[in-house]
């Protein structure tokens, strides 16, 4: 009931600024301290020191470094993905799901997932990873 309030008073303007909105499940006592198969912290700077990588040598042209800093004329301009690739997004913003702001969102952070996956270019399983994280907790009850 608590969460459904805090929620409540947070504004539409004010939510489509956060990039990621996810719920994440409580931890039951029973799971709490078991070990679990987790990728190794090792592992894991070294995809994103690989993914600040790419993101570096494909934005350095345009003066900037990270998928954060490109602005949405750039998005749908010279790095503008191709319509099959974000069917979905066209299809969210048409409906009034998505915002143009929230397009531009979630067009970043499928960059940065495919930067992570070391693709060259998000794909549509990248487009729709994120569009889910950025709609997961609007989605939820």
């Amino acid at each position: 009931i608590m969460r459904r309030r805090y929620q409540a008073r947070m504004s539409g303007p004010l939510l489509d600024r956060v990039d990621i909105q996810l719920e994440v499940e409580r931890v039951s006592l029973a799971g709490f301290g078991q070990p679990a198969a987790e990728e190794g912290t090792a592992s894991i700077a070294e995809r994103v020191r690989a993914a600040r990588t790419r993101q570096l040598d494909r934005l350095l042209p345009f003066g900037m470094e990270t998928n954060a800093q490109v602005p949405g004329r750039l998005l749908r301009g010279s790095l503008r993905l191709d319509a099959p690739t974000t069917r979905i997004l066209d299809y969210a913003l048409e409906r009034g799901v998505l915002t143009a702001r929230g397009y531009d969102r979630v067009l970043r952070l499928a960059w940065t997932l495919a930067d992570l996956s070391r693709h060259d270019v998000p794909d549509a399983d990248d487009v729709g990873q994120a569009l889910g994280l950025r709609q997961a907790a609007a989605v939820s009850p």
